[in-house]
């Protein structure tokens, strides 16, 4: 009988050495307005692969990109803007191909105004002093949010109250501490519930902005993370495109 449970022990110590060997640890790069839409995709993902950890670093996609092209160890990059991988290609720094995931769109919020009821027009109102969007240097919902104000025509007289964020949830986070009264954030971000309580918003015409074509790429150094690319396939299945869908995004194959 000691003898049969010591084998048990042993069978179990070893099945559990070879769950670790297996388990591995993928970290991604990924654009800011995927904040809470990733973070319930890879919540999803995890309880299907319990042995592989999702280490998740949001930020905005131009300096993620730098970032890589100077060696960081991303093994997957989600990026908001499709060029920005196309860039990595480029440069050899990704391995198969560019996959898009999504478009984004955008939107005009606000926690003290009635955003339901402005257009980019009202952005022109003397009342409203600041309006803060993402940096237009590295963030592409910042650069679409300038193309779509500048197509609304009310560049002239918006571009003075602009206060550039780092990200579109530091955009946010401005017009929640009161540092702008309005901002253009992507709609991922106020379909959050802690977000939607906040504020109500108006969802830009996408034909004033070139299209948000989101994607992403296994980089160099995932090349051999098994995880990195069971994530990746995962981003395709039903259970993940629904999740991108409650979040606003349309997804490739659907209609925009």
């Amino acid at each position: 009988m000691f003898k049969r449970c010591q084998h048990l022990i042993i069978g179990a110590a070893l099945a559990l050495g070879m769950a670790s060997a297996y388990a591995e640890k993928v970290t991604i790069a990924a654009a800011a307005d995927l904040k809470y839409a990733m973070a319930d995709v890879a919540q999803a993902f995890e309880k299907s692969h319990p042995n592989d950890k999702l280490d998740i670093v949001y930020g905005s996609s131009g300096k993620a990109l730098t970032q890589i092209q100077q060696g960081a160890p991303y093994d997957l990059y989600f990026s908001a803007d499709i060029d920005y991988p196309r860039e990595l290609e480029k440069a050899g720094l990704v391995v198969g191909k560019i996959t898009p995931y999504a478009f984004g769109r955008i939107v005009l919020w606000s926690t003290t105004m009635d955003a339901s009821k402005m257009t980019l027009q009202s952005l022109a109102n003397p009342d409203i002093k600041h309006i803060a969007i993402a940096n237009p240097k590295h963030a592409p919902y910042g650069m679409r949010a300038v193309e779509a104000i500048k197509s609304a025509g009310v560049w002239d007289q918006v571009e003075p109250k602009l206060v550039y964020a780092e990200t579109v949830p530091h955009a946010a986070q401005l017009v929640e501490s009161g540092n702008a009264q309005v901002a253009v954030l992507s709609l991922s971000l106020v379909l959050n519930p802690q977000i939607a309580s906040k504020g109500k918003y108006w969802l830009i015409p996408d034909k004033l902005h070139q299209p948000l074509e989101q994607a992403y790429a296994i980089t160099q150094h995932g090349e051999h993370n098994a995880a990195a690319k069971a994530f990746a396939q995962y981003m395709a299945q039903p259970e993940a495109r629904a999740i991108m869908q409650r979040y606003g995004f349309v997804l490739p194959g659907e209609a925009k």
